[in-house]
This record gives structure tokens, C-alpha cells and sequence, in this order.
């Protein structure tokens, strides 16, 4: 690519008649800012000396500054205050038998239909509504949250991945899909890091040692042992017949028949004696109702996200309909349509459900992201901006809508301000191709400073 392709892209964003091939040449711009902090430390569970990546204040900044974006791609925490305060009821009660019980834990169940619990390092917790719905008890929610506070103690992501941790941290991912509309291209800028990319990539002897702290702490939370063992039946169970659902945590969380023998051996043996505990279903089943009962929903949502996954959209927008059908009022399932009509460059109809999801849920930001991408490329980048800039409000420090919101503005005509915005852009530490068409913008408009 030649060193005048930003001026050529210029002059067809100023004409709004951006091309595909344009379009995509914006595609993978990244920044990667690298901090870290590495050497020695002892472990607050065996007190032996572990080699980590990050002080515990890290730990604690990357939960404060990474957390709640990845909360917000799994769509925010269910409206359903009383579900999560149950489930931080739990946690918190766990936390305290811990061997850090001073980390600042926290607890939601998100809208993400897919199977899953992960940690950030410093406590910060999120269960997705895709495994709440398939627990049947108290205990073996605890020896869920028991298996994520064990990672936190044992400060496994300090271990495994320090500095490295920290550049994912940073990095922009740009996912531009390039529509044949004038501003179809302009449809899918953010910060993209996932719990799959973020949080991945636990060793099996971490794995092992997360069940073992958990399995004792759900015990000496009043809980019978074999709730660990029954967590691990279900997973294993549902992974042979519907392998798809549970990729994502299989990838972040490895299984083996190992896994669960040992912990049933412990059940056994170590914490026989907590069989006569009650395993909670009853209030398990009471305080999780609202949740059960959108099951079908949940289910057909699952279907449709699997069938995107494989572009297979037409089963896709089934799936997501009938969900819609189930739950009209359902934010996961009106946001997940509007994102597979998006792919399918039916933007009218998309930014019909985005626009119905802001309603369900205003106060989630990821919907009026996509509204205002969908309205990019429809040519409304007055409108774009507007919902951008509230995304900005809700959920700020994305680098992705930081240079959306120069687009939208350097298409409505407003020099000044895009310059603003590209110039907060590359403030943000970003490289690659987007920064060179909002470096090259600048330099056209005598803005660098």
C-alpha cells in the first residue's frame, strides 16, 4: 500500500463514497502498550516464592480499567437486581474464607448466553446467564465462584502472564466489515478484548489447584463437597452433547476426566464428612426463578450465536426471532438480532432492533455502540455521533469510538472536532492503520501539534 492511500481514502470519506477496498484497508489497526512488573513474590496460598508479572496494585488497576469494558461485551449484568445480588451473597461468603480476603471482589451474572465464569486478577467476577441456567444448586454455584476465587488467590494470572497480560490490556482491536453501502465499511469499530483472549490459557496444573481451593472453600462455607464434583459432571456431560456451547470456557478453563475423579476423591476422602451439608437446591431454585424461566430463551439465543459463528445467518435470524418471540423484552436477543441483520448489510432493519435493545436496557452500553456504527452506514453520521458519544459517556476509554467519533464527525463536516477526536485518538498510545489515516488527517489539516 502506497503512502497516498490515506489522502485517496480522505477524499472518498469527504465525497461519502467510501469503497470495499478501502473499507478494508483500515481493517487491523492495533496499539499494544507494554507495563509490567516482574520478579519474585510468595504465594498467599503455600507461601512458596512464585515468579509473577504484575504487583497486587496491577491486579487491582486492571480489574479497575479492563473489567468493565469485557463486562459490557457480555452484554451487562442481567436487570435482574435480585439475581445478582444472590449470587454476590454467595460470593461473598466465600471470599471471606479465602487467603486473600482482602482483594475487592465483586460479582455479576451477565446477559452473555454462552457457558462461562471468569476472574479478572484483583476479584472481579462475571457468571454468564448460559451457565446460572444450567446449575442445579446452591453448592455447585459455589463451587463455581469457589474455582474463581481460587485463581485470584492463587494469583495465577500474575503467573501467567505479567507483562504480556497487560499489552492485551491495550490492545485496539479494529473488526471494520466492509458493506457495498457508501458507508458500509464503518461498521464494526471497537476495543475487542475478550475473556476467551484476556483470560485464557489456564495450565491444567492451574486448573487443578483453582478446583482444590475452591472444593475447600465451598466446604468450609457450609457446603458439601460433591458440589464440585457435580460442577464438573454437568460440564462434562453437556460438552459431549452440545460441544459448542462450552468452547469458550473449555479454552479458558481445560477439562479432563482427571479434573473430575480428583475432586470426587476428595469429595470422598479429605471432605467426606461434609455429605451430611445441604446443598441449598431449594433456595437455589427460588432465588434463580426469574432467570429458569427464560431458559428457551437463552437456548435459542445460544443456537443463533453458534449459527453466526459459521455465517450461517438465515438459522441465525431464526433463532434470534424466536427468542424475540419467547422474551420480547429480552436485551441479549434483540441486540444479537441486530448484530446478525448488520452482517447480512440489512442496516435499516438492524438498527430497528439496536434501537429497541437502547430501550430495554439504556443503561448497557454496547447497544448504542452499534447504533452508532449502523448509522454510519447509513449514511447518517450526525446520528452516529450522538449515540457514540453517549457509548463514550457510558463506557469511556475505547479507542475504537474515540476514532469513530472523528469519522462521524469529519463526515458531518466538522473539522475542528474530528481533529479533536483523532487527535485523542492517537494520544491514546494507538499505532497501526488507523493511526496513520487519523496521523494523515491531521497533517492535511494543519492540526498536529
Amino acid at each position: 500500500m502506497t503512502d497516498t492511500y490515506p489522502q485517496a481514502l480522505a477524499q472518498s470519506l469527504h465525497k461519502n463514497q467510501i469503497s470495499r477496498r478501502q473499507a478494508l484497508w483500515l481493517m487491523g489497526a492495533s496499539t499494544a502498550a507494554t507495563v509490567g512488573l516482574q520478579g519474585c513474590a510468595q504465594s498467599p496460598v503455600t507461601g512458596e516464592r512464585i515468579v509473577v508479572g504484575m504487583s497486587e496494585a496491577q491486579e487491582r488497576a486492571v480489574d479497575a480499567e479492563v473489567a468493565p469494558h469485557q463486562f459490557s461485551q457480555d452484554l451487562g449484568p442481567v436487570q435482574d437486581r435480585a439475581v445478582n445480588d444472590y449470587v454476590s451473597g454467595v460470593g461473598q461468603r466465600l471470599q471471606g474464607l479465602s487467603h486473600r480476603p482482602q482483594m475487592p471482589y465483586s460479582y455479576r451474572v451477565l446477559n452473555a448466553n454462552y457457558v462461562n465464569a471468569y476472574t479478572f486478577p484483583g476479584g472481579a467476577m462475571g457468571v454468564t446467564r448460559g451457565i446460572l441456567a444450567d446449575l442445579q444448586d446452591e453448592s455447585e454455584l459455589a463451587a463455581l465462584l469457589g474455582h474463581e476465587i481460587g485463581h485470584v488467590n492463587a494469583r495465577h494470572a500474575a503467573q501467567r502472564q505479567g507483562q504480556s497480560m497487560l499489552a492485551q490490556v491495550a490492545v485496539l482491536g479494529l473488526n471494520i466489515a466492509a458493506g457495498d453501502s457508501q458507508w458500509g465499511g464503518l461498521v464494526g469499530l471497537g476495543s475487542q478484548v475478550g475473556a476467551s483472549a484476556l483470560l485464557a490459557g489456564y495450565s491444567r496444573e492451574h486448573e487443578r489447584e483453582a478446583d482444590a481451593l475452591g472444593q475447600q472453600y465451598l466446604v468450609k462455607a457450609g457446603y458439601p463437597a460433591s458440589g464440585m464434583t457435580r460442577l464438573h459432571s454437568l460440564l462434562v456431560s453437556e460438552q459431549k452433547e452440545q460441544p459448542g456451547l462450552l468452547e469458550t470456557m473449555f479454552s479458558s478453563h481445560p477439562m479432563s476426566s482427571e479434573r473430575l475423579e480428583t475432586a470426587r476423591r476428595a469429595a470422598d476422602t479429605t471432605y467426606a464428612a461434609s455429605a451430611r451439608a445441604p446443598a441449598q437446591r431449594e433456595r437455589f431454585m427460588d432465588h434463580t426463578a426469574s432467570l429458569r424461566r427464560i431458559k428457551p430463551t437463552i437456548a435459542d439465543c445460544q443456537q443463533g450465536e453458534l449459527a453466526m459463528a459459521t455465517k450461517t445467518y438465515p438459522a441465525a435470524q431464526a433463532a434470534f426471532a424466536s427468542a424475540i418471540k419467547r422474551t420480547p423484552q429480552d436485551y441479549a436477543a434483540n441486540f444479537r438480532m441486530a448484530q446478525c441483520l448488520q452482517a447480512q448489510n440489512q442496516a435499516q432493519q438492524a438498527r430497528r432492533y439496536a434501537e429497541a435493545a437502547q430501550a430495554i436496557y439504556p443503561q448497557e452500553a454496547q447497544a448504542h455502540k452499534l447504533s452508532g456504527v449502523l448509522a454510519l452506514s447509513l449514511r447518517d453520521p450526525g446520528a452516529a455521533f450522538a449515540h457514540l458519544d453517549r457509548f463514550d459517556r457510558q463506557l469511556p476509554g475505547d479507542p475504537g469510538v474515540t476514532f469513530l467519533k472523528g469519522v462521524a464527525l469529519e463526515g458531518s463536516g466538522q473539522r475542528p472536532q474530528a481533529a479533536a477526536q483523532y487527535r485523542r485518538f492517537l494520544q491514546m498510545g494507538a499505532s497501526g492503520q488507523a493511526a496513520q489515516y487519523a496521523n494523515s488527517r491531521l497533517q492535511a489539516w494543519g492540526a498536529l501539534r
